[in-house]
């Protein structure tokens, strides 16, 4: 073991992935079991190494601006936890990380689109060859995409010591999804699949604040805590949704017949904000703004950071004072009606429709996927939404508010959603 290694925190429990040389590294794990910082730590030690000279990593999310508070900030932390800051130049715009020892690269990309798709296909290593892949949130992306990256590893490698891998690492939400049928599943019978399982419970440094937390969602939400605290493959049976998929939008607001934004308020759980459009009785899922911990003065300069349609913005009624905050910012917000059973008749209008969803709205595609109906102390499923982690789903109901209650979506005039 070296003396950066040493400097490191490592669980044991990934001992044997980290000294896996499979093609592909499939790393399913609970929230808080430390699959992340555990990769992040053993890339940076392998790219560290002289006797890597020639290896190079390609780390990829869904949308490439995600991985700046998420992949590039664990693998900088990596860094400085070894003490190698000295060895690594680290540029944050746009991001990208060499060793000034073995020349090794760090390269971060985004799969969303046909653009960054060609950003990926475009990328030129100046020494030795693409070695490495890290796919962060693997459940984001699509089959597809994962062939593409599969693809870029080939060729002869300039030094013994090297292979080439792809490693995924995310929550295992649905179990119907296509790396648990190509991957996960055929791991038994194919020796160039490495499995890998872990939980918060195996994580020694976890803190006891994250802890309670977990055992209150394990009361609370018994099949979440399944997926995001035991690390199992989520079960659909009891999922609200299924008519949805991940696809590339246009922000091209006059391509659709209409555009909305719909706005669910939050500060200790999160605050989301969606642009939805509509075009021929499909949902678009457009683009996304979900903070935590943040006022309402905070959100607006955020939300002015991006192009939002000029639209009328639907929001939770409950928070008159975050609406009024909203208007005299010169949007056009206005509260929701709730009467007895809009929530139902929000659902029954999202099931009607198919919703396409943009890969750069990362935490509704999350959610979506997870989005289940409450059921009683023996298992029956009831007929109301789970209230855990559903704030872009609110947001989502929100939206279905001016179509639903007008039932005619396609003789709607754009006028009345602001758009000319």
């Amino acid at each position: 073991m070296s003396d950066n290694e040493h400097l490191m925190r490592f669980n044991k429990g990934f001992k044997d992935l980290n000294l896996s040389k499979a093609r592909y590294k499939v790393v399913l794990g609970s929230a808080g079991s430390g699959k992340s910082v555990n990769v992040a730590q053993d890339y940076i030690l392998k790219l560290s190494d002289p006797a890597n000279i020639g290896a190079n990593l390609l780390v990829v999310r869904a949308t490439e601006s995600s991985n700046a508070s998420s992949t590039f900030a664990e693998l900088v932390g990596a860094v400085d936890r070894a003490n190698l800051r000295f060895d690594w130049v680290i540029r944050s715009s746009p991001a990208h990380m060499v060793n000034k020892r073995t020349g090794c690269e760090v390269f971060f990309r985004g799969c969303n689109d046909a653009r960054a798709i060609e950003r990926i296909k475009s990328i030129t290593v100046k020494k030795g060859k693409l070695t490495w892949i890290w796919v962060e949130e693997a459940t984001e992306i699509k089959q597809a995409d994962f062939e593409i990256l599969d693809d870029r590893l080939r060729g002869q490698l300039p030094n013994d010591n090297l292979y080439y891998q792809i490693t995924l690492t995310f929550n295992p939400i649905n179990a119907e999804h296509w790396i648990k049928k190509t991957l996960w599943d055929l791991a038994p019978v194919n020796p160039d699949i490495f499995i890998s399982h872990s939980t918060y419970l195996q994580n020694k440094f976890i803190d006891d604040a994250y802890l309670a937390r977990m055992e209150r969602r394990k009361l609370a939400d018994p099949e979440g805590y399944r997926v995001y605290g035991l690390g199992e493959w989520g079960n659909t049976g009891s999922n609200i949704l299924s008519n949805y998929k991940l696809d590339s939008c246009t922000k091209d607001w006059s391509w659709y017949d209409s555009v909305v934004l719909s706005q669910d308020f939050g500060f200790n759980h999160a605050n989301c904000l969606l642009a939805v459009g509509y075009k021929d009785d499909v949902m678009y899922v457009i683009q996304e703004l979900y903070e935590f911990e943040k006022h309402t003065g905070e959100l607006i300069e955020d939300a002015r950071k991006k192009d939002w349609p000029d639209a009328v913005m639907y929001c939770d009624s409950a928070e008159p004072d975050r609406i009024k905050e909203w208007k005299q910012a010169g949007y056009k917000a206005v509260g929701v009606v709730k009467d007895k059973g809009c929530i139902k008749g929000q659902i029954d209008y999202l099931k009607q429709r198919l919703i396409v969803i943009d890969p750069s709205c990362v935490s509704t595609y999350k959610e979506i996927q997870q989005w289940r109906w409450k059921k009683d102390k023996q298992g029956n499923i009831l007929d109301e939404p789970l209230e855990v982690e559903d704030d872009a789903m609110a947001a989502l109901r929100y939206a279905t508010e001016p179509y639903r209650r007008c039932h005619r979506l396609r003789t709607l005039p754009k006028a009345l959603f602001g758009l000319r």
